[in-house]
């Protein structure tokens, strides 16, 4: 497939569609079935425009008609919808613990997922971009799909990033991330358009299809190897002026705190975050397997012992989950979000420990009570990153081109 450059984007929100074409298959998309009539209303093109658009998109094989919908007085109107085989996309999520990848088609639903063991500490960029690249190509063999159908790929990563050209800072794990061109080298190697994203970013994108909750604010707060957040409004996911809106695990919450790896101090990430949990657990002398382990893998272990029984091991999650407490109640306030996901692979493995005490801390003040936010956890919270990553390159202007 032909590579395409940097797409241009207005700052502030995810790639929503910015041409007419792209504006209809976002819109069939999102509404499941829905009629020219109703597509007219939903984007505010005129009749005749989206009458030749969805022709269009019909020849082309991207749009079905499908059926007729229920009278409302006149002649049944024919609904539309996405031809589901007809393009697919996959999603990326980078961390050092592990690689998640997912196959997305072309009407937002996951046909495929692989989880595969992360680089590891330090890795090396270049060879983790061959590495996406073979395994990205083995998941598309695996799945059945024609490569000829896919039509990019969305990667997301732990921030602080500038979309699409790469990360600015990182944790000591990822140093050597640093300046490196990941987006351009992505798309170098695989021939196919990228979405570089910040991971909790792409998460609060996932959450449309990992929770089945409909709320026009909701916001996700993502714990991986750091601790990051994601604002959608809408259905549109807001991301800031370079991708790096959210993060909330840099912001102070103890004066004269600890020193954090960003170079400010007393960061709620570097008091309560999990790389601070598994060095907690260790002095604490706990068994957490192998010295080597580290990360989300290390985080998991603890989260095991404190769901058998360890007190040492949950002391030192509710200690945590304490301290991430005030930094959902930020986020509440600050937004006046409907609802709160926990999300990302940490909370997959210690969501039980760490909802209840941030919905009694929520629900504690007079403003959480008032708006009766309602605070769940991620399920699907191992996949939200790469998923979401997926949806946004789905919904870029770049997934109309082909």
């Amino acid at each position: 497939m032909q590579q395409v450059s940097d797409a241009s984007r207005s700052p502030g929100y995810d790639p929503a569609p910015t041409n007419s074409r792209a504006l209809i298959v976002d819109s069939i998309r999102s509404a499941g079935t829905v009629s020219r009539v109703e597509l007219t209303q939903i984007t505010g093109l005129t009749a005749p425009s989206v009458t030749t658009l969805v022709r269009r998109l019909i020849d082309d094989g991207l749009v079905d008609e499908a059926g007729r919908g229920s009278s409302t007085g006149g002649k049944p109107r024919t609904m539309l919808r996405i031809r589901a085989a007809a393009r697919y996309v996959v999603g990326v999520h980078l961390s050092a613990d592990s690689l998640t990848y997912v196959l997305v088609d072309y009407a937002g639903a996951v046909v495929a997922r692989w989880r595969r063991a992360g680089p590891g500490d330090d890795s090396d960029p270049e060879q983790v971009v061959e590495r996406i690249a073979a395994e990205t190509t083995e998941l598309i063999e695996r799945s059945g799909v024609d490569p000829s159908l896919v039509l990019g790929l969305g990667f997301v990563c732990p921030g602080p990033l500038i979309r699409n050209r790469g990360v600015t800072s990182a944790p000591p794990s990822m140093t050597h991330w640093v300046g490196f061109p990941i987006h351009r080298r992505l798309e170098e190697r695989l021939g196919l358009p990228a979405l570089l994203e910040n991971d909790a970013t792409a998460a609060a994108a996932g959450t449309r299809l990992t929770t089945s909750h409909d709320v026009s604010v909701m916001a996700a707060l993502f714990m991986s190897e750091g601790i990051g957040s994601g604002l959608r409004l809408n259905g549109n996911v807001y991301q800031g002026a370079h991708g790096n809106a959210g993060e909330v695990g840099h912001i102070c919450v103890q004066i004269g705190g600890p020193q954090c790896w960003c170079g400010s101090t007393g960061c709620l990430e570097a008091i309560a975050g999990p790389a601070t949990v598994v060095a907690k657990a260790r002095a604490a002398g706990l068994d957490l397997g192998s010295p080597r382990r580290t990360g989300v893998a290390a985080f998991a272990a603890i989260a095991r012992l404190a769901l058998t029984g360890d007190s040492r091991a949950e002391a030192i999650l509710r200690d945590s989950a304490s301290w991430l407490a005030l930094g959902a109640q930020t986020i509440t306030n600050m937004y006046d979000v409907q609802l709160l996901v926990l999300t990302g692979p940490a909370f997959a493995v210690a969501g039980t420990i760490y909802l209840p005490i941030i919905q009694e801390r929520i629900l504690s003040s007079a403003f959480g009570r008032a708006v009766n936010t309602e605070v769940v956890l991620d399920e699907r919270g191992h996949d939200a990153a790469a998923i979401g990553a997926a949806l946004m390159m789905l919904r870029s202007d770049l997934a109309i081109s082909a």
